[in-house]
């Protein structure tokens, strides 16, 4: 199965990448407040702290997927892994996200969507449990494995193409995704990004690839 590498993950030295939309393009649901942290603080770091962990290492020639891979595997480089992975999850969540987003999916992907769960609401709620009840920082995903549809849920840093799964959609619940603007009402959030923010056109186009 093909994983979803992301777009203009450059080699060593990494840039921060830039939104898919402008900063308050997400008002009121996600804030303009939340994603100049967000992104330009958390991801940010995320970014400086990889070029300076793989600079003058074998690493260093390596894209960006190929650096989670392989820090995955190695147990002394969980920091490369953590910072790796991160720069990856943050870019493709910014793109499950648009102005307007939100209501059902077409296609392909809603009928695999009814013949795994059953329903779209069903869909939804379970999606919306697995960000709930992810203890602590992480993240819950819409992923496909093998020729089926799962929800699955990370911690940390983690995430599907570590575990030879094709990422769709995700959704960060660590908190400075969602506390600026939701303090502790995190499945506030959970059903804002699904009724007015995630993606489907994006989340097609990673089942098509």
């Amino acid at each position: 199965m093909t994983l979803n590498p992301l777009p203009s993950q450059e080699k060593f030295p990494f840039s921060l990448p830039e939104l898919p939309y402008t900063k308050d393009a997400l008002n009121p649901h996600i804030t303009e407040s939340t994603l100049n942290y967000h992104h330009g603080k958390h991801h940010q770091a995320y970014v400086t702290n990889l070029n300076n962990l793989v600079k003058g290492t074998e690493l260093e020639g390596k894209t960006l997927e190929e650096i989670i891979m392989l820090a995955k595997a190695d147990s002394t480089k969980a920091g490369i892994f953590n910072n790796a992975a991160q720069i990856w999850n943050h870019t493709f969540y910014w793109h499950c996200m648009k102005p307007g987003g939100g209501g059902m999916p077409t296609g392909k992907l809603m009928d695999m969507i009814v013949r795994d769960f059953g329903s779209f609401d069903a869909f939804k709620e379970q999606f919306k449990q697995a960000g709930v009840t992810q203890f602590g920082s992480g993240w819950a995903w819409l992923v496909l494995e093998g020729d089926k549809l799962k929800i699955t849920k990370t911690p940390n840093a983690d995430l599907p193409m570590a575990h030879n799964q094709r990422a769709l959609i995700t959704m960060d619940v660590w908190e400075h995704a969602y506390y600026l603007d939701y303090q502790n009402r995190r499945p506030d959030y959970l059903a804002i990004f699904l009724d007015h923010l995630v993606n489907w056109d994006f989340a097609n186009k990673n089942l098509n690839m």
